[in-house]
């Protein structure tokens, strides 16, 4: 299978993807939760199922209640979500909804934007840190690689393939946001980093092959040596990812409401993080390498 050879087809695919994705983030951007704005969060337990929409239609008469979110964990477990609130307007809140049905008070948070702005810049740096340490380990492991290749190539690729996986993600969550109400969290940021974990663990896979054909045929054309090892990994790594995209499906269809935005990211991302490193990584490798032959050609 010449999967080298068809770059522009599977390039044209990541590249309508993101541009998906960036245009539902600047048209939409992204629904923030209140672990990053900050905001107050109520969990009550009905003694009867309730409708999300009769309580909306309740909340929506009280002043002080606003941008409110609500999330059904159960039949009978509401998570609901305003702007900071008072526990005294929390409880006269609460006091509103006992006219749908009695209920009990599970838990009640309120996060300030202190903690919330302190929870993004730790989001971020985890990204750069986790990314910048995934560069200098690939270099590492892929030192003894034959010349003209060179380990940073390997690494800097692997990153590249994880940005454009982490870009499409976020993109997804952008319209999920729009039209299911999903919200960025501290467990959207949990998916994210597992989806890089998983994303550079695919792609050290093929990379890994392409390394062991270098060395076993060192005189043989690099694409000719990718193509081969892209080849020989493609059903192990189809294997491996698909049972966990099964597993993932199942999740979104029968888990509870609660874990239902974590999952979707997962299942979003591992499935762009199979597709990149098998079709984008290693031909962003054998661009940049026969760029370089050509160069040192020409020199």
């Amino acid at each position: 299978m010449n999967i080298t050879g068809k770059k522009i087809i599977w390039f044209s695919i990541s590249i309508i993807l993101l541009i998906v994705g960036l245009a539902s983030l600047s048209l939409w951007g992204l629904k923030f939760g209140i672990d990053f704005k900050g905001g107050s969060l109520t969990e009550l337990q009905f003694s009867e199922p309730v409708d999300t929409s009769t309580i909306k239609d309740n909340l929506s008469k009280i002043d002080f209640i606003k941008n409110v979110t609500i999330q059904k964990i159960t039949d009978t477990d509401i998570l609901i979500k305003t702007l900071n609130i008072t526990k005294d307007q929390e409880t006269q809140m609460k006091q509103s909804l006992d006219k749908i049905g009695e209920s009990k008070e599970v838990r009640f948070e309120t996060v300030g934007p202190t903690v919330s702005n302190d929870l993004t810049k730790k989001a971020i740096y985890g990204v750069i840190i986790a990314s910048l340490a995934i560069v200098v380990y690939i270099a590492w492991t892929f030192r003894t690689i034959p010349k003209p290749a060179n380990s940073w190539r390997f690494g800097i690729c692997a990153i590249i393939a994880l940005i454009h996986d982490l870009l499409i993600t976020i993109g997804a969550f952008s319209i999920f946001g729009h039209f299911l109400g999903y919200e960025v969290d501290s467990l959207f940021i949990t998916a994210l980093l597992t989806v890089m974990g998983f994303s550079v663990h695919d792609t050290i896979v093929v990379f890994d092959r392409i390394r062991e054909n270098l060395r076993k045929y060192p005189s043989k054309d690099f694409e000719l040596n990718v193509n081969e090892s892209i080849n020989q990994t493609l059903v192990r790594s189809l294997n491996t990812s698909l049972t966990l995209i099964i597993v993932l499906i199942a999740l979104v269809t029968l888990g509870g409401t609660s874990i239902r935005h974590f999952i979707a990211t997962l299942l979003v991302g591992v499935t762009i993080g199979t597709y990149s490193s098998i079709f984008n990584a290693s031909l962003i490798l054998v661009i940049w390498q026969n760029a370089i032959a050509k160069k040192l050609k020409n020199a």
